[in-house]
């Protein structure tokens, strides 16, 4: 079933009630809901930790939880997919999202220097940061509706795949019983035949010779 493959990448569910950012929700994180593994669960989790994977604040795993819990979505897997911007990746994908951003409001974007520093962001932030929460919310508000659809869709077809494998299964078997039924069918048949033969041959023979 696909809830083994997305169990097998969440955390730990104890790591994730005794994070000290999520420790403000108290007893919501013992909800049993947030902890199912179904496709509706799995769906939202996907949509909000992918939403939230791309809005540009700190403390992201906060506005996962904040809206997985309201939302009944898996909690583990929406908290973990906003690691998706980690250090490594966050200069790109915020520079996709400012470029889109920029599209959007028809403003030519900024270059980037040859040289990216702290100094040249928090410079260029009061003139940039317009196309860039857009983009950002924009392609956020995209990349969650794509997770949401396309987790709810995967989970149809493996459901119905899994379905059609187990009546070619029951078809198969039931072949072979069937088969294995009719085999001693036509065994009786055959001995039976071969028992009115004899008999008719007597009654030949006793015409023959009164």
């Amino acid at each position: 079933m696909p809830r083994r493959l997305f169990k097998r990448f969440m955390p730990d569910p104890s790591s994730i009630r005794e994070h000290k950012s999520l420790r403000f929700f108290g007893k919501l994180l013992h909800d049993p809901n947030l902890w199912h593994l179904n496709r509706h669960s799995v769906a939202r989790a996907m949509g909000v930790g992918l939403f939230a994977a791309l809005i540009p604040m700190p403390a992201q795993m906060l506005l996962a939880a904040a809206l997985a819990i309201p939302l009944r979505g898996n909690l583990p897997i929406a908290v973990s997919l906003v690691w998706l911007t980690n250090p490594l990746t966050m200069p790109p994908v915020f520079f996709v999202t400012y470029m889109v951003g920029a599209w959007l409001m028809q403003v030519p974007p900024r270059a980037l220097p040859d040289a990216l520093t702290f100094e040249w962001i928090t410079d260029q932030l009061s003139t940039v940061w317009q196309p860039f929460l857009l983009g950002s919310i924009v392609c956020a508000v995209l990349l969650g509706m794509l997770g949401y659809f396309s987790t709810l869709m995967y989970w149809r077809w493996w459901v119905g795949r899994q379905w059609r494998r187990r009546q070619c299964r029951c078809k198969v078997s039931g072949t072979h019983a069937s088969a294995a039924d009719q085999q001693p069918h036509a065994q009786q048949v055959e001995h039976g035949s071969g028992h009115q033969h004899e008999r008719d041959r007597r009654a030949d023979a006793d015409v023959r010779h009164p």
